[in-house]
Formats: C-alpha cells, structure tokens, sequence
C-alpha cells in the first residue's frame, strides 16, 4: 500500500481562505467603476431634491432631539415623533404644514420655536468630523482633492 501526502499544506489552507476575500475585491471594484461613471454623469436638480426633502420626513430624528432638549427621555421622544409621522403621513401634511395645536397633541413640550427646525438647521448642526455641517463638507472635499491630487489623479 502507498501512502500519498495529503495536499493540504499551511500554504494551501492561507490560499483558499481568501477566496471569498477576492472575489469580494473584484466585485468592488468594477462597482467602483460603475459607480465613478455614475458620479461623472450625475446633474443634482436641488430644487427637486429640496421639495423630495420637504415632502418627507427627514427631520423627524431632530424632532426628537428637540423633544429631548427640552426634558423628554429618548423612548418618550421617539414615540411621540413616530406617532407624529404617522399622522403627518396620515393628513398627507410635511412637518412645515402642521399647526402647533396639531404638534402638541403628541407632546406638550412642543413650542411656536419647532418651526424653526429646517433642511439647513438639520445639516448645520451636524458639525463633526465626517458630518454634514458645510464646514465639514468642505474639509472633507479639500481632503479627496489632496489625496487624489498626491496619486496623480485629475
């Protein structure tokens, strides 16, 4: 009887462990590339995309901040604002159409002062690292230019 060495070896197991890795690079990058033909042809029409963010209820996160600021437990201010939502979906109404009266019958902590929670307050008061604050906006991008830049790129 032969005996025949397994073809197993340290070499062969750190290979076929990675399969799945670059299988999943290559899916990446040509997704990558699809996506950079995307970008290169994109044309944002802002005043559609300002009525798409009025019309729906991107700011109900900072309805419940808000809710939390002025004493509310988070559970509390998530629920109250869910029901909120559900309403305004209800009377087919965005936030800026409701009325006061219509806002604190989901809590007694709204005030006349909600109305000024905004597309641009929402963006302004993320103001961090990675945020969407226009500060931060712009550090982010002076960044992409420079290391394109740094690699040769356009």
């Amino acid at each position: 009887m032969s005996w025949t060495k397994p073809t197993l070896a340290y070499n062969r197991d750190l290979q076929e462990d990675k399969e799945g890795f670059f299988d999943t690079v290559d899916s990446l990058l040509s997704t990558l590339q699809v996506f950079a033909g995307m970008v290169k042809s994109l044309k944002v029409k802002a005043e559609n995309a300002r009525v798409a963010l009025e019309r729906g209820y991107i700011l109900a996160t900072d309805l419940a901040d808000y809710l939390v600021k002025k004493g509310q437990t988070f559970r509390a201010a998530h629920e109250a604002v869910a029901k909120l939502v559900s309403y305004a979906m209800e009377q087919n109404k965005p936030f800026s159409q409701l009325t006061i009266a219509e806002y604190k019958k989901f809590s007694k902590l709204f005030e006349k002062d909600v109305f000024s929670i905004t597309v641009e307050s929402s963006i302004a008061a993320r103001d961090v690292v990675g945020g969407t604050a226009p500060r931060q906006v712009a550090k982010a991008l002076a960044a992409a230019k420079k290391a394109i830049g740094a690699r040769g790129g356009k």
